[in-house]
């Protein structure tokens, strides 16, 4: 399947490829375009636009608070690992200024990705430079999580 999005991506349209080939799609293609051109190309291309205004799969409110792309791909296709619901809390804090509670890794995802979009040629290489740091963050994630589900509660 094809996927769309806005070029010059960073943080949530890189997020969101990683999320969608791990766990939905491992054969998409990803299109990156001006934003201008994201809505015409998806349905020239037959594709699925993200992380634009306006589309199923972009950012939307819950109780006042902004939810990016990442939520929503997670609440549409009914993923529930632990592991992937607290690293959304990484992503949506590094992607979103309107979060009661900041995940600290927010702030450091936010500069890796801004650094891996400098250094990166174009869209497609940032994926391929970015998804071993979402793989990394990942089994940080699933460690916290296991750890959570362990951890006595008079330790």
């Amino acid at each position: 399947m094809k996927w769309v999005t806005r070029e010059k991506a960073k943080v949530d349209r890189i997020a969101c490829p990683w999320l969608i080939r791990l766990f939905i799609d491992p054969e998409a293609d990803f299109l990156f375009v001006p934003a201008s051109q994201v809505k015409e190309t998806a349905a020239r291309e037959n594709a699925i636009p993200f992380d634009i205004p306006g589309v199923e799969l972009g950012h939307y409110k819950v109780d006042g608070e902004e939810r990016v792309s990442f939520d929503a791909i997670i609440r549409n296709y009914k993923l529930d690992d632990p592991a992937l619901l607290d690293l959304a809390e990484i992503v949506r804090s590094a992607d979103s200024k309107n979060v009661s509670n900041p995940r600290p890794e927010g702030i450091g995802l936010e500069a890796a990705a801004t650094g891996f979009r400098i250094i990166a040629k174009d869209d497609h290489e940032n994926m391929r430079i970015q998804f071993p740091l979402y793989d990394a963050l990942y089994m940080y994630c699933m460690s916290r999580v296991k750890k959570e589900k362990t951890t006595p509660v008079h330790e």
